[in-house]
């Protein structure tokens, strides 16, 4: 009886802390028969599975500052939809919001509201470039951090000649331009740009035939491949099939990303089993971005002393020294010009954790960290971060 009565008492004077989810209903990514195929770089669940396991963990501190939590979960079927949900949990009093939506929607949506939002679902480097907000932080490495990261890893191989193959898609033609971006930071040469095309028509076989798309006369010697390929499904069936025998990284073999269930350092092991016990699968990266953005509000919430508020804690996550333990080995935090979460990224085939990334030797006159992505004197944000 005791018990109970001290737990109805904290029910009654602990104040409310509100994290809102809002992510994609109907996520083609997550259709089961895609899901299995695993590619590198795809998500394998919802995000708020990971976000409900970082407000579990965080339940004791929680207690202590008396704060109940509360996870709001909402699922967009479009930008409109996404910009309503926003403003009601804005309304509602959330303290912040985990986001899982395409760059477009976010665009669409961010302006409409002033409470920090974390992007964990989406690496298009627009919404940290041209559509920045200052409210507006991201998890999820870019897509030139991953970019950059392989990059680092070839010019410390002295793999320095480069045969690029990409898809048609828009997507594939961003995130391109991404790739020959880094490669001309760390003066890697591309020996050629070639297409390729998945196609039912036989007159089209030949555009997705690795061997002639890796032959020498597409460029000449190579010392590795260079897949983008944002579905998918031509890469996967890449590796050992080139016509010089050479390794493949992006978006098949070698893959720079956020997280790889297998990485065995910094108590990483342990945080893979917690969320596979929660949500009966590996952690992918954008799972780790959506524990992390969680983690940053909850973080943020909790240095306030008295009730936290949207404003507070947005206030939080833009200070210069606010970290976080993201089970990479380093402290980890915001970049101040376009709100990306610094971080290490893991070189992974999909079996094992082969490197990391910034790759030994690299130096930066300020921040190791940030010769992954964009720097500071390179950034197009305007938001006056």
């Amino acid at each position: 009886m005791a018990g109970a009565a001290l737990a109805l008492a904290f029910n009654a004077t602990a104040a409310t802390l509100t994290l809102g989810v809002v992510q994609r209903a109907d996520d083609e990514r997550l259709a089961p028969q895609r899901v299995a195929l695993a590619y590198p770089g795809q998500p394998g669940g919802p995000a708020a599975e990971a976000v409900e396991m970082a407000a579990k963990e965080s339940q004791f501190e929680l207690d202590a500052a008396r704060l109940r939590v509360v996870v709001d979960v909402r699922a967009a079927r479009s930008a409109d939809e996404a910009k309503t949900m926003l403003q009601q949990l804005a309304k509602a009093g959330a303290a912040g919001v985990v986001l899982d939506l395409p760059a477009g929607w976010i665009t669409a949506a961010a302006p409409t509201v002033a409470m920090p939002l974390i992007n964990a679902g989406e690496s298009a480097e627009t919404l940290r470039q041209e559509g920045c907000r200052p409210h507006l932080f991201h998890t999820l490495p870019g897509e030139r951090m991953r970019a950059d990261a392989l990059a680092q890893a070839l010019l410390a191989r002295r793999w320095t000649r480069v045969l690029l193959l990409h898809g048609s898609s828009a997507d594939d033609a961003a995130r391109l331009a991404q790739v020959q971006a880094a490669l001309k930071r760390y003066r890697l040469t591309p020996v050629a740009v070639k297409a390729f095309k998945l196609s039912a028509d036989p007159r089209e076989r030949d555009l997705a035939n690795p061997l002639l798309l890796t032959g020498i006369a597409a460029g000449g010697e190579y010392d590795a491949v260079w897949v983008v390929d944002s579905d998918g499904e031509f890469a996967r069936t890449l590796p050992y099939r080139t016509a010089l025998p050479r390794p493949v990284v992006g978006d098949a073999g070698l893959s720079a990303q956020a997280w790889a269930p297998r990485f065995e350092r910094y108590g990483a092991p342990q945080l893979e089993r917690r969320f596979s016990r929660t949500a009966h699968r590996p952690m992918t990266g954008f799972d780790w971005a959506a524990y992390m953005a969680a983690k940053a509000l909850l973080q943020a919430a909790l240095e306030q002393a008295a009730g936290p508020n949207a404003a507070q804690v947005l206030k939080a996550l833009s200070r210069p020294d606010f970290t976080l333990d993201g089970f990479k080995g380093v402290r980890l935090g915001f970049r101040a010009w376009d709100r990306q979460l610094r971080q290490p990224l893991l070189l992974t085939d999909g079996v094992a954790v082969v490197g990391s990334a910034p790759a030994e030797g690299v130096m930066h006159p300020k921040n190791v960290l940030d010769t992954l992505g964009t720097d500071a004197a390179e950034s197009a944000c305007k938001a006056g971060l």
